[in-house]
């Protein structure tokens, strides 16, 4: 009768006729110190300026799904009011498994990247004077690929409380509406006797109007505030 095979056994000649058991504890030092050494220089890229794209690619090993142009990423910008920035602006720390995406992309299209962008709210990012990232890679011609996405999603009425700042039309029409609202709930007879007339109205819109519009003008310039479709990929924060 011919003996089992003991498959622990086999595996451990098959290793042995490779390297000996007692170099195995060295290979996997030498192993996890390049892992190391690799993951390190990647982050250190990721947090130091760059001065252009400076990125090569297998354009066959790319991901269709994952190919964005710089007008759908702005796009985006504008309606959540977020910005577009280089990932070195990028204040929090880059999580483990971007940086281990990054590594496989670099292996597989045997290149070194060394320029990255990133979406983000201005809060998590370094703005100079003047709560859902996405990390890009520049292909060139204004395409980006998405690396990865991490953090929590946007609230969903994000859109919606951010559709003011969108464009100065939008702050008007913003500031017409809450007008008319504070208008229709002012107690007209406190500030006149008998019945109130379509005149006193618009008279009081119109002093809503001014004032409602005076203090979102005060607090814009006070705090440097600007429109959406102007400071997607600005990297002030007051600009």
């Amino acid at each position: 009768m011919l003996p089992k095979t003991n498959l622990k056994t086999t595996l451990q000649n098959i290793r042995s006729k490779r390297i000996a058991s007692e170099n195995i504890l060295a290979e996997i030092e030498q192993v996890f110190q390049q892992n190391e050494t690799e993951r390190a220089e990647i982050s250190e890229r990721l947090t130091t300026p760059s001065s252009g794209d400076g990125n090569t690619f297998n354009l066959a090993k790319l991901e269709s799904e994952r190919i964005y142009h710089i007008s759908d990423i702005k796009k985006i910008c504008v309606e959540y009011r977020l910005r577009f920035l280089n990932s070195h602006f990028f204040k929090k720390e880059i999580p483990e498994e971007a940086i281990s995406k990054i590594r496989h992309l670099e292996k597989e299209h045997d290149s070194t990247f060394s320029s990255f962008k990133i979406v983000a709210p201005a809060k998590l990012l370094k703005l100079e004077n003047a709560d859902d990232p996405l990390l890009f890679l520049p292909l060139g011609n204004d395409y980006f690929y998405l690396i990865h996405k991490w953090g929590n999603d946007l609230h969903p009425l994000r859109k919606w409380m951010m559709w003011p700042y969108k464009s100065f039309e939008n702050l008007v029409f913003t500031i017409f509406i809450v007008s008319m609202l504070l208008t229709a709930i002012t107690p007209m007879q406190a500030f006149t006797k008998g019945e109130v007339s379509n005149q006193e109205y618009l008279l009081m819109f119109l002093f809503m109007f001014k004032a409602v519009g005076g203090i979102v003008l005060f607090y814009g310039f006070a705090k440097g505030k600007n429109f959406n479709n102007a400071i997607w990929n600005s990297k002030y924060y007051n600009a």
